[in-house]
């Protein structure tokens, strides 16, 4: 993969580093700062592991206090920050530059409140997806939003990216289920949006916190939705011929009113990746399997696995198998949750893409990459939350062959131009980021583009919260309109401009 081009590193930032690491020891004493290199060396990429880059210095703050001064003393020194959560990113959002500080919030971990009579939990953005139904399940409760990565990823880089999960389907993604933020401004403002009610008052700044990959603010502080446990929850196996066969069965299913807990999709080649990882008896012998999850009361849900069966039918189904008790429904998702470091298994190297889609156009795309596999000479497998179209296909490929990677990368690149050509987006849950930034004008428009711009410009106008990410043509506010030009001529013209 081909090292993206990121903003020149500010000379003056990298001649005063000295200076900088002590006055932040200052602000975060102890162990909260990070600057001998082989200890930064942990944190110098995230999911996206084709990239690599050490940060200026690396700051872990365990207060809002602290967060705050932080960046008030970046701002006032032109100093650029990059925040980061668990590092689990597969977009490249959370890559360190030469010159930035590395905000980790990985010490804000706590389980701050939870409010069973309002169904929300007040936590800090360190705290892992899964920490969040651990915390509630004694009472019969968990969190929806539940990513592949859910052991891992932490709540603050959920919203960051607006992360999604098999169960969102029915129960949506990060954004429909964070009531509340409390952020801190790149001046070390403190702010607080929404709350324990189910909708803010005025502009919808929440929503658009939520899936700004770190651009805006840093946020730490989170109150999340939690929901009541199903009286029933059963899992259907089902197996068809092709890959079309199954697509087409998932836009039936919706077609049809029926809205399962989730529904996700394998081919082949993923399910005897994960077959041979987990053993969660997945059939060998199909080319597709779909996953199928209904939730609800016991009479509705034997009810809705029959049309499901029909519906399956109807479409070829070679197989169906339903669960007969809990710990097969766990087992049947164990084998799905694991794909991703099944295939891992399989190929030395697997490049993880992420693109949405209408449901209905689900067997055109697969055909389409099909034929893309076949013209860039490697082979793909496909995971993906195939209810709500957002497609994961891994493409496999070694490094260690040249021109492998780069095939690799273009093939994604592909994959995801199919993708807006049918109607569908970018990205689903990963984010832009690096991996998709110099893509983001195959969907957006030079004036679409401009509008987003003046957002940051709004909350961040010297750009100094993770620069380099999500926007195709680094700008400053002054090129969208924020600065009188007079005679030609832009005010303070030795401000560096990429």
């Amino acid at each position: 993969m081909t090292s993206p081009n990121m903003p020149d590193p500010k000379t003056d930032v990298l001649a005063n580093r000295d200076r900088i690491v002590e006055d932040l020891r200052d602000i975060v004493p102890g162990e909260g700062v990070v600057d001998a290199t082989n200890q930064m060396r942990a944190f110098e990429t995230d999911g996206l592991t084709a990239y690599r880059q050490l940060p200026l210095v690396v700051v872990l703050p365990e207060t809002v206090a602290q967060v705050s001064r932080v960046l008030k003393y970046c701002q006032k020194y032109g100093i650029r920050v990059v925040p980061r959560g668990s590092g689990t990113s597969l977009s490249g959002g959370a890559l360190p530059l030469e010159d930035a500080v590395l905000l980790v919030m990985s010490r804000f971990n706590k389980v701050l409140e939870i409010d069973y009579d309002n169904r929300v939990a007040v936590v800090q953005p360190g705290v892992t997806n899964l920490g969040v139904s651990n915390a509630v399940a004694e009472r019969g409760f968990y969190y929806a939003p539940d990513p592949s990565s859910q052991i891992a990823c932490s709540i603050g880089g959920n919203v960051a990216e607006n992360a999604g999960g098999v169960h969102c389907l029915k129960y949506g993604l990060t954004t429909n289920n964070v009531l509340g933020l409390q952020m801190v401004t790149i001046d070390g403002e403190v702010i607080r949006l929404g709350g324990r009610h189910l909708d803010s008052e005025g502009y919808d700044i929440l929503g658009l916190m939520t899936g700004s990959e770190g651009l805006l603010a840093v946020v730490t502080e989170i109150t999340v939705r939690i929901l009541q446990k199903p009286e029933t929850a059963r899992a259907m196996l089902v197996g068809f011929p092709s890959n079309e066969a199954a697509g087409q069965c998932v836009a039936d299913i919706i077609g049809a009113g029926i809205i399962p807990g989730g529904i996700e999709m394998m081919d082949r080649l993923a399910i005897k990746a994960a077959e041979d990882f987990v053993q969660a008896g997945y059939p060998l012998d199909v080319e597709a399997l779909l996953i199928v999850e209904l939730d609800g009361p016991e009479a509705e849900v034997d009810h809705l696995i029959g049309k499901v069966e029909a519906i399956a039918g109807n479409n070829g189904a070679t197989m169906s198998r339903v669960s007969t008790s809990e710990e097969e429904r766990q087992t049947f998702w164990a084998g799905r949750k694991a794909a991703f470091p099944a295939v891992g298994r399989i190929s030395p190297d697997y490049y993880c893409m992420d693109g949405t889609i209408p449901r209905k156009r689900l067997p055109e795309v697969l055909a389409g990459m099909r034929e893309l596999s076949e013209k860039h000479e490697l082979a793909v497998a496909n995971v993906f939350h195939a209810g709500d179209g957002n497609l994961h296909p891994l493409i496999l490929y070694d490094a260690n062959n040249p021109g492998e990677l780069e095939r690799a990368e273009e093939f994604g690149n592909d994959i995801l131009r199919l993708c807006v050509e049918v109607g569908g987006v970018l990205t689903g849950e990963h984010g832009v980021g690096v991996e998709k930034r110099d893509l983001m004008p195959a969907m957006f428009n030079k004036d679409d583009l401009d509008q987003q711009i003046r957002i940051k410009c709004a909350f961040d106008e010297q750009h100094l919260l993770n620069p380099g990410k999500v926007f195709p043509e680094l700008r400053r506010c002054a090129e969208m309109g924020r600065m009188h030009i007079s005679r030609g001529q832009l005010p303070f013209p030795d401000i560096p401009r990429f």
